[in-house]
């Protein structure tokens, strides 16, 4: 029945509750800077990352992200499975943030809260992007309407910051903010929006009367554990892999720049975080197995972590790949998403992963569609306990091997029809490994 009702209705509803709850809870967002991210991927990384600049330049600060929840010292796990809350929860937790005197809030912001008015009436100081490749088109049909969606964020901030290695950055850098941000992992050709107008291929912060600054990373160094590049000549290193993650930096770093923090202090405070939680998270064991956790649920996010991964192992032990699709979701993604693990991983192994009400079988086979070079019962297996799945995993691993499990990220439920059944894929391996 809900499916008949436009989604187009639906969103007047939303609307109508934005208002309210904006309303009910004072317009709380008017007496605290918002950030607000948004993208495909790399949200949730580029807002820890902006949380401890931000805290390391003095600052008191709130954060709701996809995985946790943050007001000063006190945080908790986001156990919802929503990246943005409801219009009312979210305003109570900016009004929570204001009288615990706040002076930031970190709002990871999807296209979904965008779309149905959630976010409607929260005034972003900055707004962010750090990419936008497929994912949702379930709900926005078409890639073009995804973005339009993402758009939103932009319309009323006074800081826009835009990834300029993403596709056509120019549709968000297009808006009527007081600053505006590209930052990018190699030279950019990108027209610069600045009043004086031309091209810009420094990396340096150009005339501080233009509106658009271009920050590029130079000298870029990528490692197994670590990333180092520079920026003006300032040395940078964190401790994440993989060029998506010096991406995240960036646009963290310009968000610091755009609140008048100095390049040291980002850096100092980008070098502090030691993981994020379920990105590429590696799990310690005695096994020599090198296994990691990772939340990528669409073909661009597993593309880089796999290619990241094939080039950390350089081809010295097997890659072994445990994965699935959540249910009720874009499904023309997982073929795509077969066909891509299966073009790095040598053993594949599909597994149930949040089928909400959908059968958790088509979607499997839907995703076995995808799969090339693969022989099933000798090189890829369909196991829909996904503890079984993972077991199966670590008893084909053997020292040296690579295990990736990937879909759920620091997760703490599976979504199984109404129910959210406790699920923490870290600690089923750890568990699992213990039994071995």
């Amino acid at each position: 029945m809900k499916k008949l009702v436009p989604q187009s209705i639906k969103n007047i509803y939303h609307l109508f509750q934005a208002f309210l709850a904006n309303f009910w809870y004072g317009f709380p967002s008017k007496k605290i800077k918002v950030i607000g991210v948004t993208g495909t991927n790399g949200k949730t990384t580029t807002c820890q990352m902006i949380i401890r600049i931000l805290e390391k330049a003095g600052y008191k600060t709130a954060m709701n992200s996809t995985i946790n929840f943050r007001i000063g010292e006190r945080e908790w796990v986001n156990k919802t499975k929503f990246t943005t809350l409801s219009s009312f929860k979210i305003q109570k937790f900016i009004k929570d943030a204001v009288e615990s005197e706040c002076e930031y809030l970190i709002l990871e912001t999807s296209s979904h809260s965008l779309d149905q008015f959630r976010v409607w009436g929260i005034k972003y100081e900055v707004a962010v992007i750090t990419n936008a490749t497929r994912e949702h088109l379930d709900y926005h049909k078409t890639m073009e309407k995804y973005r339009k969606a993402k758009r939103k964020l932009f319309s009323d901030a006074n800081v826009a910051i835009v990834n300029l290695d993403m596709e056509n950055p120019e549709d968000y850098l297009d808006c009527e903010t007081k600053e505006k941000y590209g930052y990018g992992t190699k030279i950019s050709n990108f027209q610069s929006a600045s009043p004086t107008g031309g091209f810009s291929t420094s990396n340096q912060i150009q005339n501080p009367n233009d509106k658009f600054k271009n920050i590029i990373a130079e000298d870029i160094s990528l490692g197994i554990s670590d990333s180092k590049f520079k920026i003006q000549n300032l040395k940078f290193k964190i401790h994440l892999p993989g060029l998506f993650n010096i991406e995240n930096a960036l646009a963290a770093i310009c968000v610091g720049l755009s609140q008048n923090i100095g390049l040291e202090i980002i850096r100092n405070a980008l070098e502090e975080i030691k993981g994020i939680s379920g990105r590429m998270e590696y799990i310690p064991n005695n096994k020599g197995i090198n296994i990691v956790v990772d939340y990528a649920v669409t073909p661009d996010s597993l593309e880089k972590l796999y290619s990241l991964i094939q080039k950390i192992n350089n081809k010295k032990g097997k890659i072994i790949s445990v994965f699935g699709s959540c249910g009720e979701r874009d499904r023309g993604k997982r073929p795509i998403m077969g066909e891509i693990v299966s073009n790095f991983a040598d053993h594949v192994i599909l597994t149930n992963e949040d089928p909400y009400s959908e059968d958790p079988w088509r979607i499997i086979e839907e995703v076995a569609k995808g799969l090339k070079n693969k022989e099933e019962n000798k090189n890829f297996w369909k196991i829909f306990d996904r503890r079984e799945a993972i077991k199966k995993a670590l008893l084909l691993a053997e020292p040296g091997d690579f295990v990736a499990v990937t879909g759920k990220g620091a997760e703490e439920t599976m979504a199984v029809g109404k129910k959210k059944i406790p699920w923490n894929d870290r600690k089923v391996i750890l568990e699992e490994l213990n039994k071995l």
